[in-house]
C-alpha cells in the first residue's frame, strides 16, 4: 500500500475516477469568486485553433504560477465545456489537496520511474476515452515565461510513442499587470500538432517538438501581452478594477459630491 492509499497494483480506473459534475460546478463557482478577488481579468486568445471534435486530445502548458490548476479549471470549462477533463498533480500535493481527486486529477510522484510509469497508465486511459482531454505541464515545475529553451521531462513524450493518432495542442499562461492594481491571467492557444500515429517518433523527439511548440505560442503571447489590447483576447472572467485603498475611497467620495460618474478602472481615467 502506497502513501496514497491506493495499491500500486491497481488498475488506472481506480485512480481515474471520473470527475464529479456537481463538485465541479460547485468548486468553479468558489474558485471564480476567488480569483475576481486576486486578477482584473482572465483572458485567451485563439481558442478557435483547438480542434472541435479531436479525440485523444492533450493540451500541455508551460508552468508559470501555482495558479495554474485553477486557471485550467476555468479555461477548460469555458472553451472545452462538453469533455471530461483529467491532470495529473504530484503525489505529495494531491495527498494535501484532497479536494482535487475527485475533479479529475491523478497522482504522479514526479521525478521518479514510478511517476512515470502513473503517467503512463493514467494518461493512456484518458486518451482512450471518448470525449476527454488530458492536460499536463511537463516543466513539472514553476519556470518564468521567459526561460529559454524550454525543457520538458520526457513522460508525455513517453506515453505519445505508445498512442496512434492524437492531437496535442500547446496553451502558454502568463500572469502580467497591465494598467489596473490586479495583474491579468493572459492565454494563448497555440497551433495544434495533429499526430497520424505517435509510434513513428521515440520519446526525445516528441519531447523536443512539443518544448518547440510552447516556446512558439509563448512567444506569441509575449507580443499580445505587451500590446495590452484586450480586444485580441476573449475574456472569460471579469475581477476587481479600480486603485483601491484611501485613492479609491476618495475618487468615489468626490464623484459622489460632485455628480460625477465613478470611472470604475484605471483605462477609463488615461485612456490609450
Amino acid at each position: 500500500m502506497n502513501s496514497t492509499g491506493v495499491n500500486s497494483n491497481q488498475s488506472s480506473d481506480a485512480l481515474l475516477r471520473p470527475p464529479s459534475p456537481r463538485l465541479l460546478s460547485l468548486f468553479r463557482l468558489y474558485v471564480r469568486w476567488y480569483m475576481r478577488r486576486h486578477f482584473h481579468a482572465l483572458r485567451v486568445a485563439n481558442a478557435g485553433r483547438i480542434p472541435p471534435h479531436a479525440q485523444s486530445l492533450v493540451l500541455f502548458g508551460n508552468h508559470a504560477s501555482w495558479w495554474d490548476p485553477l486557471t485550467a479549471m476555468l479555461l477548460a470549462h469555458a472553451i472545452l465545456p462538453h469533455r471530461q477533463h483529467y491532470a495529473p498533480m504530484d503525489e505529495a500535493a494531491l495527498n494535501h489537496y484532497r479536494i482535487f481527486r475527485p475533479m479529475g486529477f491523478f497522482p504522479v510522484r514526479n521525478g521518479t520511474m514510478r511517476g512515470a510509469a502513473q503517467l503512463l497508465r493514467s494518461g493512456l486511459e484518458v486518451l482512450r476515452r471518448p470525449n476527454s482531454a488530458l492536460w499536463i505541464t511537463p516543466e513539472s515545475r514553476f519556470q518564468d515565461v521567459r526561460t529559454r529553451p524550454v525543457v520538458f521531462r520526457t513522460g508525455l513524450g513517453g506515453l505519445m510513442t505508445r498512442m496512434g493518432r492524437l492531437t496535442a495542442v500547446p496553451v502558454a499562461i502568463e500572469y502580467t499587470f497591465w494598467d489596473e492594481r490586479l495583474p491579468e491571467i493572459l492565454v494563448n492557444i497555440g497551433e495544434p500538432l495533429e499526430i497520424a500515429d505517435g509510434a513513428l517518433e521515440d520519446a526525445r523527439t516528441w519531447t523536443n517538438l512539443l518544448a518547440y511548440a510552447i516556446s512558439a505560442t509563448l512567444d506569441e503571447l509575449t507580443l499580445l501581452a505587451t500590446e495590452r489590447d484586450p480586444a485580441a483576447f476573449h475574456t472569460i472572467l471579469h475581477g476587481g478594477s479600480g486603485i483601491g485603498g484611501v485613492y479609491e475611497l476618495w475618487t468615489r467620495i468626490h464623484c459622489a459630491l460632485t455628480g460625477k460618474t465613478y470611472p470604475h478602472d484605471h483605462r477609463s481615467i488615461h485612456p490609450q
